[in-house]
């Protein structure tokens, strides 16, 4: 067979890389890097003060114990509460039933501690809340403890 007898190949399509990719990235203008570096800065320098705001807020832990439910209409949750021993805050506890809905509900307020006293020089206090209920609890818990003067 002669190369005349073979069939010819097909031509192939004129494409090149630019037509497949697409043309040559231009390079950022000065304009858009000084605004990029702006935009950094700023998300910096708003992180950095979030930080230091959220580093000063005195911080206020809890620890549940137990709790008891002397008769239908009334919980008794006993809990440790962790701040410092000058600063006044508040606990929200709450009663559930087997459901998990809450049938109680009571904000504590604990006031300071005696300075000194405890092996962590007061910061730590146990804590009972009395709290009437609706129907039957089987539980309950703190929902969450916070310093009044930091949620302002």
């Amino acid at each position: 067979m002669t190369s005349e007898d073979q069939p010819a190949a097909p031509a192939p399509a004129p494409t090149s890389l630019a037509n497949r990719y697409g043309g040559q990235k231009r390079a950022l203008t000065g304009k858009a890097k000084r605004g990029i570096l702006i935009a950094a800065l700023v998300a910096v320098i708003g992180l950095l003060a979030w930080l230091s705001i959220s580093s000063a807020t005195p911080a206020v832990s809890f620890k549940d114990i137990g709790y008891s439910t002397p008769d239908a209409t009334l919980a008794e949750i006993d809990f440790q509460v962790t701040k410092d021993p000058g600063a006044d805050a508040k606990c929200a506890v709450k009663a559930l039933d087997d459901r998990f809905a809450v049938v109680g509900w009571k904000v504590l307020d604990i006031g300071p501690n005696a300075a000194g006293s405890g092996a962590d020089g007061g910061r730590t206090s146990v804590q009972r809340a009395l709290v009437r209920t609706e129907s039957q609890a089987v539980s309950g818990v703190v929902d969450s403890c916070w310093v009044p003067d930091a949620a302002k």
